[in-house]
């Protein structure tokens, strides 16, 4: 679907011409130099898939694209203007929580007419929020900085996740999902909320979480028995659909083995780790501690330095972790 024709399916007949006018210049504005720059380094097309990643602690929503050999790599991390309610799904119309799940963005989704600068709807409540009761209506990513149960962003940032996802569109993608997450599905997080009564949901979460790491593709999500299900495909490799009921029994399925190997994979790789970083984060540190260890029983008179540059190295990355360029303060 060609950026045009969006548009045309966006706009509202009988409309000025100044206000369409201006629709149109916010809706079609071109994607930055600097960021298609980005994208044609990383192995990216402009109109390749994309898939947002949102982090409410972190305050970070992260584009990751498709690239040419047809796995998601990060493309750019944009720091979250304001988010509303606490840590947790959001349960009821008016609770002013921020929704936590994996949801499917279509065009029909995509609002050049926010009175919020540009937005897209979330489509809260989904198949799980439906079968868990939940209620809400028009949960957005917006921009204005301003939230009331909403992901706000700036002006400026949202002008650029809506081209990307505009690009996305009219380069064949029909929808992109959006993974929301209460924080980054690390050990150490979980384990400093290990009491709060939302981590059985939070596990399931962090299932959906894995299996895009380890694949590093948008992984199916199906609903059944008030649960998420990902990429599960019938036994046996059988030909027929799975038929998935929200509220009802989960249907035979399995995982395709690569990918639920990868995953057990991942959780050992990641046993240990109580820092909070990433897995790849934690391996590096794990492989310099022990370059560290080797030297020291060496004798060496080099480890003095070594010590000094991973003590820089450290710093360095809380710095990045916790410097923001925008007011990350939460409306409760």
């Amino acid at each position: 679907m060609g950026s045009a024709a969006l548009l045309g399916a966006w706009v509202l007949a009988g409309c000025q011409t100044d206000f369409l006018t201006n629709v149109a210049s916010k809706a079609n504005a071109p994607i930055p130099t600097k960021l298609l720059t980005e994208i044609a380094k990383k192995n990216m097309t402009v109109g390749s898939p994309i898939l947002l990643r949102v982090f409410k602690v972190e305050a970070e929503l992260e584009v990751w694209k498709q690239d040419r050999k047809g796995r998601f790599a990060p493309l750019k991390t944009y720091p979250i203007c304001k988010w509303s309610g606490d840590l947790g799904p959001k349960i009821t119309e008016g609770d002013r929580q921020t929704p936590e799940g994996f949801y499917d963005i279509t065009p029909g989704q995509m609002n050049p007419n926010s009175e919020y600068y540009l937005s897209f709807n979330l489509g809260f409540p989904n198949a799980f929020d439906r079968a868990h009761g939940r209620t809400g209506t028009h949960l957005m990513v917006h921009g204005d900085c301003s939230s009331q149960g909403c992901y706000a962003m700036t002006d400026a940032q949202i002008l650029e996740i809506f081209a990307l996802g505009r690009e996305a569109f009219s380069g064949g993608q029909r929808s992109f999902q959006v993974q929301a997450f209460p924080f980054r599905m690390t050990p150490a997080n979980l384990a400093r909320h290990r009491d709060s009564p939302h981590m059985p949901f939070w596990r399931i979460l962090k299932e959906g979480n894995d299996h895009f790491e380890v694949t590093r593709r948008q992984p199916k999500v199906d609903v059944c028995d008030k649960r998420y299900v990902f990429n599960a495909v019938a036994p046996g490799g059988d030909v027929p659909a799975l038929n998935f009921d929200p509220r009802g029994a989960c249907p035979a399925y399995e995982i395709p083995q690569e990918i639920a190997q990868a995953v057990r994979d991942n959780s050992s790789a990641m046993t240990g780790n109580s820092s909070g970083l990433s897995r790849k984060a934690w391996r590096r540190r794990r492989s310099r501690a022990a370059a560290m260890a080797a030297c020291t029983r060496s004798g060496s008179k080099s480890c003095a330095l070594a010590k000094s540059s991973t003590r820089t190295a450290t710093s360095s990355w809380s710095s990045r972790r916790t410097n923001r360029p925008c007011d990350r303060r939460r409306l409760l």
